[in-house]
């Protein structure tokens, strides 16, 4: 096997065309932010609106790592206190019943390093989804689904729900001949499964210290792995899932690994490009650290008043030695801070970021 390749700025390729993209990205999301939130009187994410469960635990990391994985959080052995969000992508409030992909954000706390550029508080950001490529090679082509989803978000709930049906089956036979297809699952056509027993991937590459990886949070805990591909019947159930969550871990000790992939040759482990899949008997996923959740409410009302409606997660905050790669990850900084600045200022609650200067 290949040894990592180091990081150095020269990894990335700046686009000249970036400025305006985000540009664009800012007035989709604003349409998205402004319906949903004047439909409701309430204002959510842009993306990832809807939340299913929020827990607490904490992050043990592994004593002993060799060098190459001993990077940034995880070059110290210990423990953190972390928050867990799960949610579905999309940027309105859905039924259940349109099934969508899954997302774990998990904000890791008390973190020391230098910090990336206006990164508040002392936290480390993880993004992630239960799936393994993203859906547009960059920030352009996504603009584009984007566009679309504007266009109907808060919009036609009984269509979406319809079509989800139609698109998970179109889904189930991509997948018995071997295709996966993100796109399809982004629109509603994701298997409806238990958010609990997924993998879950930033799909996006970061600076690792010295290095370059991916990383991934898989369940281990054998109640978790039980519920590996269990669908949920939201049927009549437009909290279904949320519901779900919150009966299981009423009785679950939940963990998860945390593993990191390591590049190993920028041909086949693309910074640029996250629809290309870095082969795992290539560049290998290694664990760095376990995250453990005991039983408890996933939907605590204080929990979810100080998580869901007072943080925001974003990739952008944490360390320098975890900067986020990539003309994708690069085009998530401004839209993330500009939609949690409309929430805080449309309902007139502050977003605290913990450890951070007030």
């Amino acid at each position: 096997m290949q040894p990592p390749v180091r990081y150095s700025p020269d990894v990335e390729a700046l686009r000249p065309d970036e400025g305006q993209i985000i540009e664009q990205l800012n007035a989709a999301f604003d349409k998205i932010l402004t319906r949903v939130a004047e439909d409701s009187g309430h204002a959510v994410r842009s993306v990832h609106a809807k939340s299913h469960g929020i827990l607490e635990g904490t992050l043990t990391i592994d004593a002993d790592l060799p060098p190459e994985l001993a990077q940034g959080l995880f070059a110290r052995a210990g423990e953190h206190k972390v928050y867990m969000r799960m949610s579905t992508n999309a940027g309105d409030i859905l039924p259940d019943a349109v099934s969508l992909p899954r997302g774990i954000a998990l904000k890791v706390l008390d973190v020391e390093g230098e910090r990336l550029p206006d990164a508040e508080g002392t936290t480390q950001n993880f993004i992630m989804v239960n799936g393994t490529v993203f859906q547009a090679p960059n920030a352009e082509k996504f603009l584009g689904s984007l566009k679309l989803l504007a266009g109907t978000t808060d919009r036609v709930e009984g269509l979406k729900v319809a079509a989800s049906t139609v698109l998970r089956g179109v889904n189930k036979a991509l997948h018995a001949v071997g295709i996966d297809s993100p796109t399809i699952g982004s629109l509603g056509g994701a298997p409806n499964v238990d958010p609990l027993g997924e993998t879950y991937n930033s799909l996006t590459p970061f600076r690792y210290g010295d290095y370059i990886a991916k990383f991934s949070l898989v369940p281990v805990a054998p109640a978790l792995t039980a519920l590996t591909g269990t669908e949920i019947d939201a049927s009549g159930r437009p909290n279904a899932i949320r519901e779900t969550v919150q009966s299981e871990m009423a009785g679950i000790a939940g963990e998860w690994e945390f593993r990191v992939q390591l590049c190993r040759d920028l041909e086949r482990q693309p910074v640029e490009d996250p629809t290309v899949e870095w082969k795992e008997d290539e560049a290998p996923f290694q664990r760095v650290g376990v995250v453990r959740v005991q039983p408890q409410d996933s939907w605590h009302p204080d929990r979810v008043q100080a998580v869901d409606e007072e943080m925001r997660f974003s990739v952008w905050t944490g360390l320098a030695a975890h900067r986020p790669l990539g003309n994708v990850n690069r085009a998530r900084n401004a839209p993330y801070r500009h939609s949690a600045e409309f929430r805080e200022r449309f309902n007139r609650c502050p977003i605290h970021e913990p450890g951070a200067l007030r």
